[in-house]
């Protein structure tokens, strides 16, 4: 994916919802942050990885939320062996690219 490292502080409201019986019911909701412009990665991932948008939507939020959780218990040693493969995967798909 192409490289946009612009480092301007970003924040997210993640909501979900279910639908039971016709009624919207919450789920749960959360804000997150840091300097990844979602809109952005998921349009490249469209574009580079020919996904449909939806898709490409459900690909990167996925990966931001995972790492973005998992880096937070950096000494649990049952997540540590998936952290590292992530940490390699997100490098392989960024490149060049230092964000």
């Amino acid at each position: 994916m192409d490289c946009n490292c612009n480092k301007e502080k970003r924040s997210y409201h993640v909501g979900v919802t279910e639908v039971v019986d016709g009624k919207i019911q919450d789920v749960f909701c959360f804000n997150f942050g840091g300097h990844h412009d979602l809109a952005a990665m998921a349009a490249r991932a469209e574009k580079d990885f020919d996904m449909k948008q939806k898709h490409a939507r459900q690909f990167v939020l996925g990966m931001r939320l995972l790492h973005h959780a998992l880096k937070k218990y950096p000494d649990n040693e049952k997540f540590a062996a998936f952290f590292a493969q992530l940490n390699d995967f997100k490098k392989q798909l960024k490149g060049d690219c230092k964000c």
